[in-house]
């Protein structure tokens, strides 16, 4: 792994790196570039077998990004994230899943207000002495 600098350099080598092409001010492609096609494909038949795992964190990252970007960016944007993990696993650190909750971690507070705001939209009543320790339950 000496070769390449930073997990930077190899996610553009293989080609999963996300594309920047910006001339005054405006975004005109956001096409990744060509790489190593064979690492390409295999990272993206990795990805898309990892975003079944229902309990690990490229599960949760592929969900939150399919409803925003679409099923291919979403699946490039997975594996970018497993060719990082594959360069620190390679350089000698160990992997940790971060699990699929770990997205729900930020925020928690904020979430549960813009849930509580939805719900009284559709007419559903919550009292606050029951919200207040729904909130405190959860965080002690």
């Amino acid at each position: 792994m000496s070769r390449f600098n930073g997990p930077d350099k190899l996610c553009k080598w293989a080609g999963v790196y996300p594309g920047n092409n910006e001339s005054a001010g405006k975004r005109k492609s956001g096409k990744t570039p060509p790489g190593n096609k064979t690492l390409k494909s295999t990272l993206a038949q990795s990805a898309q077998a990892a975003r079944k795992k229902k309990d690990s964190f490229f599960f949760a990252q592929y969900g939150r990004l399919v409803s925003h970007r679409g099923k291919n960016k979403a699946t490039m944007a997975v594996a970018h994230s497993m060719l990082i993990a594959i360069y620190f696993v390679l350089s000698g650190n160990d992997f940790k899943d971060l699990g699929a909750d770990y997205y729900n971690k930020f925020n928690r507070e904020k979430k549960i207000n813009s849930h509580i705001k939805q719900l009284s939209k559709l007419g559903v009543v919550i009292p606050d002495d029951v919200l207040r320790d729904a909130i405190l339950q959860k965080s002690a």
